[in-house]
């Protein structure tokens, strides 16, 4: 059980996590250094022998391993990123690196949510065991990574390809987007993500003839890609249910007292958005880059579209995309990761929604699976299972969707604590 001091340094960790601007600007832009440093002397004071890692410099990740009581019982990873999106101060109510809490016990900041939070209460949960003396039954491994919010080049990628004896006799994960209320029809839902789907950046390039701007012109490189945009963007995907899709809209339809509708999802109320992004591939046209003069027809036209692939998926989304791309335009993976799917039967999972209910038994712990994606991908190179369980109490007037990566992102200081309160409970029995 967290102790006061646990239930104290919980916030103060996340208002000192925030503090630090870890902004990360994509391209190997991004300094995670001091927030590194903070968390392994906060590890180091509980005894633990954090190491802190780099593929560049500044770009930190910290990993320490906790043994637990069970020798033969396999470990488990622990691991939140350092690194937050931008966040222009202009645009915010209060300095989104100031780490504020006002008079209603909200602390703001970029980063309270996305995912310092869950950060402070890996941290806050290892010094509350040092002072009670106690250890968990399995051994833990905690990784605080950099890139996250990039392509994780200097993060978990990196640590899984170059420091994999890190996270030796791991089986399962936990990390961001899971266990946080959901508010649906007077229910509070915890969705805790068993899955993911695949990450699928696309560069779509069309050639032609270039020339003057008022000449006929059949061999227009913007007019190709505009109609295979045009194509990407008003595609119809069929469904693909996988499997823990299928165990989330069953739960979610027995909440709320109706049969599972793949196809009207209006029978579950506000939670049809858990699973509305999950039921299909998709593919959303972004950028478009072509020309350079009103008079000049350019030679070549240039897209981006972010596509997501749902487990199992593949094959259907690359055949779709050649038949919408059709022979004038070409499309390669600018970047790509896998989608990923875990047990919702499993014992893991079991004792996440024991911990939830322990700490709120009107709660409605529920599984999911998330429409993008997370660290979780490139751990699973190692063969960890990974779960989506940060948990954190949310009032009905919030949106977590809405508040990470949002402008004014923050979180209840109660919030935090109940996360703790849970995330210690579950480390201590899984």
């Amino acid at each position: 059980m967290a102790d006061a001091q646990a239930l104290e340094e919980v916030v103060a960790f996340t208002r000192d996590l925030i503090r630090f601007d870890t902004t990360n600007l994509g391209g190997g832009d991004g300094n995670e250094r001091a927030a590194a440093e903070f968390a392994a002397e906060r590890l180091a004071e509980a005894g633990l022998e954090p190491a802190i890692l780099e593929k560049a410099p500044n770009r930190s990740n910290v990993v320490a391993r906790l043994e637990g009581t069970d020798p033969e019982a396999p470990a488990l990873l622990v691991h939140g990123h350092l690194d937050v999106v931008p966040a222009a101060a202009a645009d915010w109510s209060v300095d989104p690196f100031g780490g504020e809490i006002d008079a209603d016990g909200m602390l703001w900041g970029r980063g309270a949510i996305d995912m310092k939070g869950m950060d402070a209460m890996m941290l806050a949960a290892v010094r509350s065991w040092a002072r009670e003396g106690v250890r968990p039954r399995r051994s833990i491994v905690f990784a605080f990574v950099a890139d996250e919010e990039a392509e994780a080049d200097f993060g978990s990628r990196y640590l899984a390809e170059e420091h994999a004896e890190k996270f030796e006799g791991c089986t399962e994960g936990i990390s961001e987007s899971g266990g946080f209320t959901f508010h649906s029809d007077g229910m509070r839902i915890y969705p805790i993500a068993a899955g993911e789907r695949g990450t699928a950046w696309l560069e779509l390039t069309a050639r032609g003839r270039a020339g003057h701007g008022s000449k006929r012109n059949p061999d227009n490189a913007v007019s190709k890609l505009a109609a295979a945009v045009a194509r990407i963007g008003a595609h119809e995907w069929p469904l693909r249910v996988t499997p823990v899709v299928e165990a989330a809209v069953a739960e979610l339809a027995a909440l709320h007292g109706v049969e599972p509708d793949y196809e009207d999802l209006s029978g579950l109320g506000a939670a049809a958005q858990l699973v509305e992004s999950t039921l299909r591939n998709s593919a959303n046209p972004t950028v478009l880059e072509a020309g350079y003069k009103v008079n000049v027809i350019p030679e070549h036209a240039r897209a981006e579209v972010d596509g997501r692939v749902v487990p199992g998926g593949e094959a259907e989304f690359e055949a779709t995309m050649d038949g919408l791309c059709g022979p004038d335009v070409q499309w390669r993976y600018a970047h790509r990761s896998r989608s990923l799917a875990a047990p919702v039967d499993s014992p893991t999972f079991a004792a996440m929604r024991a911990a939830i209910l322990k700490h709120d038994p009107e709660g409605r712990p529920v599984p999911f699976c998330m429409s993008g994606g997370t660290d979780a991908k490139e751990f699973s190179r190692l063969g960890i299972t990974g779960y989506g369980f940060s948990p954190l109490a949310l009032p009905p007037e919030f949106g977590y969707g809405t508040l990470a990566h949002g402008v004014d992102e923050r979180v209840p200081v109660e919030g935090l604590r109940f996360g703790l309160r849970v995330l210690d409970d579950f480390l201590l029995n899984a």
